[in-house]
């Protein structure tokens, strides 16, 4: 191989680059630079021409914008905040302390919100409990901004200028979870992580964190069919868990109707970002909702209805039963208990025409 600086010019490198390239050659022989090192500095050149193209896409470009300026914001509301933020983890975390020293979480003593979430659940909060509270709220905060980041990173990547879009929407909702410490936005990561993992730890994942609170419930319409099974199967057992723990219970219930008029929870908002994932990677969202599509849909329903009316006339007890059998199929195929019921659940009584 010919020493670099004999080589002859790449074309379209400036002679700028290339004369410091021969300088820096001659001071560095062939015999100093190994191949494993030109091959590494080849791979970090490639990986820059290549960020540097990506940035000459205008919707990367918005992107990036809208990400600096909405960040900035919500960086500076949260460091004017100081300390008065966390109220809502502070809860979490007298509630843990003062159930491990036998006291009752759902009516603390002292300048604390009250516990409100299912008692069972309040081991769940002891390991971090156990923090000093300005380390617990260090912890609590920066693992929210951490997942927050990770999501967004996955989200950018396919939709860039949607993704910022998105976040901007949801602006308001994310930063009122960062500055309170509200456990919401954790739930919306469970939900995310869903729709990435297995039957039974994704029902899990949503079946908890449905019964801590109940906005999370429609994201399982996203989820898996048997993933769906699996979620309400632990929906089951958490409300097995309320039961055997009844007097907690009760006193949950009387401390969640006690609060009086509350405003609108607008950081409840927050639980749409786990909506993502499956938008992104569905081929067409909300389909339904494009004009173009209302003609076809208008027409399948009303031959759906033309045909069960005609069934209904030729034989009421038999289409009775069928419609019993195509309820029964459609729900074992919504939970993934019959692949065969998921492939036909459109299926219309037999021997009718249309």
């Amino acid at each position: 191989m010919p020493p670099m600086a004999d080589r002859p010019p790449r074309p379209g490198l400036p002679q700028a680059v290339v004369a410091g390239v021969g300088r820096v050659a001659h001071q560095f022989p062939d015999d100093l630079i190994d191949r494993p090192t030109r091959r590494r500095a080849g791979v970090f050149r490639r990986a820059l021409r290549r960020e540097a193209s990506r940035l000459r896409d205008p919707h990367r470009i918005a992107a990036i914008a809208i990400f600096i300026v909405v960040g900035g914001v919500l960086a500076a509301g949260l460091i004017a905040r100081g300390e008065a933020a966390g109220a809502d983890a502070r809860a979490y975390w007298a509630g843990a302390r003062i159930w491990l020293n036998g006291g009752d979480p759902y009516h603390p003593a002292g300048a604390f919100l009250p516990y409100v979430y299912a008692p069972w659940m309040l081991p769940l909060f002891v390991p971090w409990a156990l923090l000093p509270w300005d380390v617990a709220w260090f912890v609590w905060r920066g693992t929210m901004i951490l997942l927050l980041l990770w999501t967004i990173h996955w989200a950018y990547d396919s939709h860039p200028l949607e993704t910022a879009l998105v976040f901007l929407v949801l602006s308001f909702p994310i930063a009122a979870n960062l500055d309170t410490g509200n456990v919401t936005l954790f739930l919306a990561f469970m939900c995310w992580a869903a729709q990435f993992t297995g039957p039974r730890l994704s029902g899990f994942l949503w079946g908890m964190a449905t019964w801590m609170k109940w906005v999370p419930a429609p994201l399982l319409l996203v989820l898996a069919p048997r993933a769906r099974l699996w979620g309400l199967v632990w929906l089951a057992i958490a409300a097995l868990l309320s039961l055997a723990t009844l007097p907690l219970t009760i006193l949950q219930l009387q401390t969640i109707f006690g609060f009086g008029p509350r405003p609108i929870r607008l950081d409840y908002l927050v639980i749409l970002w786990a909506l993502i994932p499956w938008w992104w990677r569905h081929p067409r969202p909300l389909w339904w909702l494009l004009p173009s599509a209302w003609p076809g849909i208008a027409g399948r329903f009303s031959r759906w209805l033309r045909t069960w009316r005609e069934s209904w006339r030729a034989d009421r007890r038999e289409t009775i039963a069928l419609a019993r059998r195509h309820s029964v199929a459609s729900v074992r195929a919504f939970v993934g208990l019959d692949a065969a019921a998921a492939a036909g659940s459109g299926a219309v009584p037999a021997g009718a025409g249309d």
